[in-house]
């Protein structure tokens, strides 16, 4: 019987295409062995698994390898693409891919050990310098969505649940911010959009590799976000600090990189919308 980590399974509960895509998962977790000859291990599983089902694999040649099947996910479309156009520098290597199951086979991280176990002024050093290497501008014609793309689909999702919502006045501002910072620029670059601590593990190849992209193109400002939300009781007790030390790292603008905190943390979707939130989005105000 296929192992299904808990948080992936409770994920794909709340949309329809996403419970039936689970129903299909074993089934096609049982094709790609059979085409990519791979002997799998049970699932990973843990905080970071709740988009995806991955699970260690070695190919038939001995190589060891990460099989990678995504739920339907508009921000993750495009995360093969991604790879093959950084081709390993920073992130993993995609070995194989198969567009129409959303799977991919990846290089394998080893030992694996996630940045989130050192300290955030390390983390802040390696991602810094991992961002500065992804951010490139792809020839054209290439595949990969605006970031207003993204954006506008939080701004319908946060919209349909604004009856919920007591802040109105924070939300329609960060809604408003939101879509100014998004607009195209010619300084836009591909970015990963989703680079964390989580998403960055130990390597033999590189002393870090990043895992888990989801590509657009955009402003680079909005790539230091993620980050730094991941940190959110220095953002809290020091914000102005945080912001401008890790944007400096990064030689991006910090008071960009503020305003982009700070939509977010007004006008993003979530499933729970606690004081927590409310309070960093006055923080960042």
């Amino acid at each position: 019987m296929l192992f299904v980590p808990e948080r992936l399974v409770s994920t794909c509960q709340r949309a329809p295409d996403r419970a039936a895509w689970l129903e299909q998962l074993p089934l096609r977790v049982r094709r790609l062995q059979k085409e990519w000859s791979l002997t799998l291990e049970d699932a990973f599983d843990g905080v970071e698994v709740s988009c995806a089902w991955v699970a260690p694999a070695v190919r038939e040649d001995g190589t060891r390898a990460v099989l990678k099947l995504g739920m339907p996910h508009m921000e993750s479309a495009h995360e093969a693409h991604g790879l093959r156009f950084w081709d390993g520098d920073p992130t993993v290597r995609l070995l194989e891919s198969d567009a129409d199951l959303d799977a991919m086979l990846l290089e394998r991280c080893e030992p694996g050990t996630p940045l989130r176990e050192r300290p955030e002024p390390e983390q802040d050093a390696v991602i810094a310098g991992l961002l500065r290497r992804l951010w490139r501008n792809p020839a054209t014609p290439h595949p990969f969505r605006p970031l207003s793309e993204m954006t506008a689909t939080w701004a319908e999702e946060t919209m349909a649940a604004a009856p919920r919502r007591t802040d109105l006045g924070l939300l329609q501002t960060g809604l408003r911010l939101m879509e100014e910072l998004s607009r195209p620029s010619p300084d836009d670059v591909l970015l990963a959009t989703d680079l964390h601590a989580g998403n960055v593990l130990q390597a033999q190849r590189r002393p870090y590799l990043m895992i888990d992209p989801k590509p657009f193109i955009g402003d680079p400002a909005y790539d230091a976000t993620q980050h730094l939300f991941n940190c959110r009781e220095r953002v809290l007790t020091a914000p102005d600090a945080t912001i401008r030390g890790f944007a400096d790292l990064l030689g991006v603008d910090a008071e960009r990189v503020r305003l982009w905190m700070f939509a977010r943390a007004a006008a993003e979707p979530r499933d729970i919308w606690d004081d927590d939130s409310i309070n960093l989005a006055k923080v960042l105000e």
